[in-house]
Formats: structure tokens, C-alpha cells, sequence
């Protein structure tokens, strides 16, 4: 079967004349997208040589055209205060002048971005604008916990309005869920630590020492960390995915509607459970740490699995199990907070809730490690 024969096009093009002071632009040829490509640059040298208000456009040799070429004809009197007077056209065509006057209606002309100045001046200026947009995000988040406490603290007191159901789900998938990577990924960094100790200690005749270097690491420092950078990566865009899409499809919108507080059916039973699962998570990464260090303990450097527990038992204090452990929650509160936040701030386009996922995981990483720093040098002056 044939397909439709497209007919062919003329080319567009324009003759210049002057008649009582007016500058007459003679179209002819077909203008539509196919064509104008070659006549856009004749037509701004026109633009730019000639007054606006002096340009007087002649359809009488005008074929086709399409919004398209609408839109570059009616470019030459865009600048006139005017310019779909009468006066600007002559010459008959069916379409060409209402075509023109409703592209000009619905097109909005915006002028080039200021770059501002060059050189270090734009550099200390780029930097200014990077620190004020860092300040807003740490006062924002800061304002947003503050929000979700006044509405767990309203919860506390009458608990009846509690998310039980919700809280459960997301406890679930935040904790019982992410335990196989969590505790995967925690037995590998406790070997890889151990094969440090074991590289550097046996040259030194210090191989036992390793138990305490494993258990040093792995309760104090990877075990918790390893378990808020998992929620960071796994919960936290997560939460950011899922309130976000209910942005975009007004759900949010609707519960307000519906006198529902987005805070308490949507962003408190999540927090609920990043900070009641953080601990969990952390207990299990510390065991599987420590696990993986003692079977690279074993194999080699031939410390039993008998003495490695023996010597964990006698030289480890519960100060530093204690010290991972209190780290969790708050770590769990952070990443709760940062990506339910982003969430709520995703608006309705697809874009938004991609660059919200990406700044949320960012955010809750980096916030993780200052806090992580904090925390180690709180304890280093408390002698902990």
C-alpha cells in the first residue's frame, strides 16, 4: 500500500522594499517548520537594522505556514508597543495574521539570565548563594523535626490516635526487611578489619591484639555507621519516594482535605520506626562484624574461635558496646526526619521527586558522618 504523498514545499523567503517611510517585508514560499531554517537569520538581521514600528508585513505571496512560521513573522513586530495593528500587515491570506496574533498571546519572551560578574567576585558570590541555601536546608529540617515532636508528643497523650498498623508495616520494612544486607555488608567490613590487624599485628608479634581491634571497630564505629549509611541509602529515599509520590497525585492534598494531619498518618510512624529499628539493626551489625573478624581471626592468624570470645569477654568493657548503641537512635531520628521532609517537599512533576530522592539520600549521608564526628569527639573529652 502507498503511503500519502506530502507535496512538496516552497521555499520561504522574503523581498524588502520602501514605500512612505515603511520598511515593506514581502513573504513568499511556504512557511512551516520544514522551511524557515534557512530564512530565520535574514529575518533577525531585519530585526536588527530596522524600528519595529516602521515594519509592515506583505501575505500577498505567502503560501503555507504553521505556527511555526507564524511565530518568526510575528517576531519582526514583537518590539512595536503595537504590534498587531492593522498597520504592521497588508496583503490577503486566510490565516497568516490571526495565526500570528495568537502565537504572539501564548508565547512568553524571557529575557537572558544575568551571569553576574566574572572572576573571584562570582566565585565568592557562588559561595555565599551555596552557604545561604545550606543554612535554609539545616533551619527547614530543624523546623521540621520540631513539627513532628509537637505531633508525637500530641500522640503521646492521647495514644488512641497513634498509627498502630502503619508503624508496624514500616518497622518492618525499615528493620526485619534490611537486616540481610545490613548484616551481610557488616560481616565484610569486620573481616576486612580483622585483615588489617592481621597484616600489621603479626609483623609486630601482636596477633591477639586483633580481638580487641575488631571489637573496638565494630561496636564503637562500623557496626552503627554502617547500619545509618543502609538507612540512608534503603529507608531514607524510600520514605522520600513514597510521600513524594502521594505529593504528586494530591493524596496529601486530600488527607488534608479530609482533616487528617499529614504528619501523623504519614511521617510520624515512619520516624517511629527508623528510631525504634535503628538500635535492632545496629545490635545485628555488631554481631555479624564481629563474626566475620573472628573467622579471619582463625584462618589466619590461628586464634580459636574459644580464645577469641575468651579474650573479647575479659578485655572489651560494655562502654563501648554501649557507646554504638547510643548512637542508633539518633541516627535513626535524623534519617527519618531528612527523608520524610524531602518528601513533602516533592511538588508535581516527576523531575521533582527524582532531584528530592537524590538531595534526601545526600543529605542523610552527610549528616551521618557530622554526626558520627560530633559523637566521637563528645566522647573523647567525656573519657567514654
Amino acid at each position: 500500500m502507498r503511503g500519502q504523498h506530502t507535496p512538496e514545499l516552497d521555499p520561504a523567503g522574503v523581498d524588502l522594499r520602501e514605500e512612505h517611510g515603511r520598511t515593506i517585508v514581502s513573504a513568499f514560499g511556504d512557511w512551516t517548520i520544514e522551511t524557515i531554517g534557512q530564512i530565520d537569520r535574514t529575518l533577525r538581521d531585519i530585526e536588527a537594522r530596522v524600528n519595529a514600528c516602521d515594519i509592515t508585513i506583505d501575505f500577498t505571496r505567502l503560501g503555507r505556514v504553521d505556527t511555526s512560521g507564524a511565530y518568526i513573522l510575528g517576531r519582526l513586530t514583537r518590539a512595536c508597543p503595537t504590534p498587531d495593528g492593522d498597520f504592521h500587515f497588508i496583503g490577503e491570506h486566510p490565516v497568516a495574521q490571526r495565526l500570528i496574533a495568537e502565537v504572539r498571546a501564548r508565547t512568553t519572551v524571557c529575557d537572558l539570565a544575568d551571569t553576574g560578574p566574572a572572576g573571584p567576585l562570582a566565585m565568592l558570590a557562588k559561595i555565599g548563594q551555596g552557604m545561604e541555601v545550606i543554612m535554609g536546608e539545616v533551619l527547614d529540617t530543624f523546623g521540621f523535626l520540631g513539627k513532628t515532636i509537637q505531633v508525637g508528643l500530641r500522640t503521646l497523650v492521647r495514644p488512641s490516635r497513634l498509627r498502630l498498623v502503619p508503624t508496624v508495616y514500616a518497622m518492618e520494612e525499615v528493620g526485619v526487611n534490611a537486616m540481610p544486607i545490613v548484616a551481610t555488608l557488616s560481616f565484610f567490613i569486620g573481616a576486612v578489619v580483622a585483615y588489617m590487624g592481621a597484616n600489621l599485628l603479626q609483623t609486630l608479634g601482636f596477633s591477639v591484639f586483633t580481638v580487641e581491634l575488631v571489637g573496638i571497630a565494630v561496636l564503637r564505629e562500623f557496626g552503627v555507621l554502617i547500619t545509618a549509611i543502609m538507612l540512608a541509602g534503603r529507608s531514607d529515599s524510600a520514605f522520600t519516594a513514597q510521600i513524594g509520590a502521594m505529593k504528586m497525585q494530591q493524596e496529601v492534598d486530600a488527607m488534608r482535605t479530609l482533616g487528617l494531619d499529614p504528619f501523623e498518618v504519614l511521617v510520624l510512624p515512619r520516624v517511629i520506626a527508623c528510631t525504634l529499628m535503628a538500635p535492632l539493626l545496629t545490635f545485628g551489625a555488631m554481631i555479624s562484624g564481629i563474626f566475620g573478624g573472628m573467622l579471619v581471626a582463625w584462618s589466619a592468624q590461628g586464634i580459636s574461635p574459644t580464645l577469641f570470645i575468651a579474650r573479647f569477654h575479659q578485655e572489651l568493657p560494655w562502654d563501648h558496646f554501649l557507646v554504638g548503641m547510643s548512637k542508633a537512635p539518633v541516627f535513626g531520628l535524623v534519617v527519618a526526619i531528612i527523608g520524610c521532609r524531602q518528601g513533602m517537599q516533592v511538588t508535581g512533576d516527576v523531575e521533582s521527586l527524582g532531584r528530592r530522592v537524590t538531595t534526601s539520600v545526600v543529605q542523610a549521608i552527610f549528616a551521618v558522618i557530622v554526626l558520627e564526628a560530633l559523637f566521637a569527639m563528645m566522647y573523647l573529652e567525656l573519657g567514654i
